[in-house]
C-alpha cells in the first residue's frame, strides 16, 4: 500500500490521493479516483501524466539518461547488438550464450514472409510513400498468422513478437524495392540482422552483395538507439490500441501510423529537407539568424528534443557512428555532408544554442548517416518503425501480461450546452 499521501483542496473539500513511488524518476500522484469526487485532471499533451506502470525503459531528460531495463544506452550501443537488445527488452534480462543463440536462430528462421504478401505490394501505386505500405502490410499480417492471435496465451504472444521482429526488415526492404521497380530479395540466413537488411535493400539477382562491416554496424546501432523510448506518441498509441484487445499486428500497425507524423518519426527526414533548403555552407549564417528570430517560421530540425533538456545520449553514439560512415565512404566533401558538419560545428559553439541547450539530437546524425549509406529520405521513418517494433511489442506484451483497463481519456468540454433542434425552415 502507498505510504505517502497528497491532499487536494477544492471547493471546501479535502481529497486524499495516494503517492506511488518509482525506482527512478519523480513519484506519481494517483488521480484515478478523482472522478468519484466529480473531477478530472487536465494535462494537454500528457506532460505530467503517467498513463501506465512499466519496467522497460527510463528517461531522465534533464540529465540526458536513457536506460533499457536499467542498462545505459551508450553501453548497449557500444558493446551489444540489436538482437541481444531485443531479447533484453522482451525478457527483462540479457541472455546467456544458449538463450542468445536460440533467440537469434528463431528470428533468423522467421524472416521470410508469406508468398501471397507479395501481392499486397501490387495494390499500391509505385510512388506510394513506404510508410503507407508499411501500415497496410503489417496490419494484414494478422490475416496470415491468425493461428497465434490469442493475446491471453503467452506462447502466442511470444511467437507474434518473433514474427514481427523477424519480418519487419523484409517488409521494409520490399517497400523500397517496390518503389524503385527492382525485384524483391529474399532474406539470407547466413547474414546478421543488419547485414540481411542491407542485402535485401541493395542486393539484386544480378550481383551478390556483401554488406560492409562498417555500414552494417552503423545500421545495427541505429536499430539499437531507436528500439524503445518510453511512453512516446507511437508507443502510447500501441498501448491504447492494445487495451481494446486488438491483435498485436493491428496494434503495431497503429503505432506505425502514429510514427509517420513529422513531429515524431519524420524528424530525421525533416533534417535532410532542411539541409537541402539551406543549400550551401555560405547560407548557414542567414538560416541561423532566422532560427533565432521568434517571429520567423523557420526551425532548425535535428536540434533539441521534447524530452531531453541536456545532450541526447543517443546523439553521442550516433555522432561517432555518423563520422565513421562518412570517413569510410569518403563523402565528407560532398556538399550536403559538408553543410551538415559545418552546421553541427556552429551549433555546438554558438552561445544561443548552448544557452537554450539546442544540441544536435539523434535525428540529426541518423538522417545524415542513412543518407550517406544510400537510403532515400522517404525510407527513414520506415527504418525507425523497423527498429521501434521491438519496443512496441515489449510494451504491448507488458501491458497484456498484467491487469489492464481499456484506455479512455477524458476531456475538458467547452462546446455548446444542451439546446433544442430547430427545423430547416425555422433556421
Amino acid at each position: 500500500m502507498p505510504s505517502k499521501k497528497a491532499t487536494l483542496q477544492v471547493e471546501g473539500k479535502t481529497i486524499d490521493l495516494d503517492i506511488l513511488t518509482c525506482t527512478l524518476g519523480p513519484d506519481v500522484i494517483d488521480v484515478s479516483s478523482l472522478f468519484k469526487d466529480g473531477y478530472f485532471t487536465y494535462d494537454s499533451g500528457f506532460n505530467s501524466t503517467a498513463a501506465c506502470e512499466s519496467k522497460i525503459t527510463f528517461i531522465d531528460g534533464e540529465k540526458g539518461v536513457l536506460l533499457y531495463r536499467g542498462y545505459p544506452i551508450q553501453q548497449l550501443a557500444s558493446d551489444s547488438n540489436f538482437l541481444e537488445v531485443c531479447y533484453l527488452l522482451l525478457n527483462g534480462e540479457l541472455p546467456n550464450k544458449q538463450e542468445y543463440d536460440s533467440f537469434c536462430n528463431h528470428v533468423t528462421h522467421h524472416t521470410m514472409v508469406h508468398e501471397q504478401i507479395r501481392n499486397f505490394y501490387n495494390g499500391f501505386r509505385r510512388d506510394a510513400h513506404p510508410m503507407a505500405i508499411m501500415v497496410g502490410v503489417v496490419g494484414a499480417l494478422s490475416a496470415f498468422y491468425h493461428d497465434t492471435l490469442d493475446i491471453n496465451n503467452p506462447e502466442h504472444r511470444a511467437i507474434s513478437a518473433l514474427r514481427l521482429i523477424a519480418k519487419m526488415p523484409t517488409i521494409a526492404a520490399m517497400c523500397y524495392k517496390y518503389s524503385v521497380g527492382q525485384p524483391f530479395m529474399p532474406p539470407r540466413n547466413e547474414f546478421s540482422y543488419a547485414e540481411n537488411f542491407l542485402h535485401m535493400m541493395f542486393g539484386t539477382p544480378c550481383e551478390e552483395l556483401t554488406p560492409s562491416p562498417i555500414l552494417s554496424r552503423a545500421i545495427d546501432r541505429i536499430f539499437i538507439l531507436h528500439a524503445d523510448h518510453e511512453q512516446n506518441a507511437s508507443t502510447a498509441t500501441v498501448r491504447l490500441a492494445g487495451s481494446t484487445g486488438a491483435n498485436p499486428f493491428a496494434c503495431i500497425s497503429a503505432g506505425i501510423g502514429a510514427l509517420w507524423g513529422p513531429a515524431h518519426g519524420g524528424a530525421n527526414e525533416a533534417v535532410l529537407n532542411m539541409l537541402h533548403e539551406i543549400g550551401s555552407v555560405e547560407n548557414i549564417s542567414k538560416y541561423i539568424k532566422r532560427a533565432k528570430d521568434p517571429d520567423d517560421t523557420f526551425r532548425l530540425m535535428g536540434f533539441g528534443h521534447r524530452v531531453y533538456k541536456n545532450y541526447d545520449p543517443r546523439a553521442k553514439v550516433m555522432r561517432e557512428t555518423c563520422h565513421e560512415v562518412l570517413e569510410a565512404l569518403g563523402v565528407h566533401d560532398e556538399p550536403i555532408f559538408k553543410l551538415a558538419m559545418e552546421l553541427e560545428k556552429i551549433a555546438l559553439q554558438d552561445e544561443y544554442f548552448i544557452e537554450k541547450k539546442l544540441y544536435p539530437n539523434v535525428d540529426f546524425y541518423s538522417g545524415i548517416t542513412l543518407r550517406a549509406i544510400g537510403i532515400p529520405s522517404n525510407m527513414f521513418t520506415v527504418i525507425f518503425a523497423l527498429a521501434r517494433t521491438v519496443g512496441w511489442v515489449a510494451q504491448w506484451n507488458e501491458m497484456i501480461s498484467n491487469p489492464y483497463r481499456l484506455g479512455r481519456p477524458r476531456q475538458l468540454y467547452t462546446g455548446p450546452t444542451e439546446r433544442e433542434y430547430v427545423g430547416i425552415p425555422e433556421r
